[in-house]
């Protein structure tokens, strides 16, 4: 009786991760792959361990796992959006497409200037479609002790 106990409590574990995930709009890939990792994990955890302890190992280690390659494949635009930091003329839109996500970038920088703190800062316009929906946002990067661009906004 134990072991049909324990494989309710995953599948519904399972269903509702997929049910909130499923309503989430804005829910970033670190986020979606730590939810799926989780499951799976339980999933592989109960088929190991045979009990509540094994299911619960399994998916923190699942979910952390999911969590860290989810947010991997997000490193691919900002990857990019520092190179525009780095070497793209002022005023000149750069244009990329993420080849897992299928989410487009237009990115338009704007010149470098320098803070009262010395630090060197520059903004850029990014244009994103998402899900068939463009976003607009402006972002500011500094230069860190370093010399590389950190995104602040």
């Amino acid at each position: 009786m134990q072991k049909k106990h324990g494989w309710k409590i995953i599948a519904a574990a399972i269903i509702f991760m997929l049910a909130i995930s499923g309503c989430a709009t804005n829910t970033s890939k670190g986020t979606s792959g730590a939810a799926i990792g989780a499951a799976t994990g339980a999933i592989a955890g109960q088929a190991i361990g045979r009990n509540t302890t094994g299911t619960l190992i399994g998916a923190a280690v699942g979910g952390l796992l999911g969590y860290i390659v989810g947010n991997e494949m997000d490193k691919f635009d900002q990857a990019q959006l520092n190179q525009v930091y780095e070497s793209s003329p002022s005023h000149q839109r750069t244009q990329w497409v993420n080849p897992d996500s299928k989410r487009t970038y237009a990115v338009t920088p704007k010149p470098a200037y320098t803070q009262p703190s010395g630090q060197v800062c520059r903004e850029a316009e990014i244009l994103a479609t998402v899900d068939g929906r463009p976003e607009k946002v402006v972002s500011t990067a500094c230069r860190d002790n370093e010399g590389r661009w950190v995104i602040q906004k």
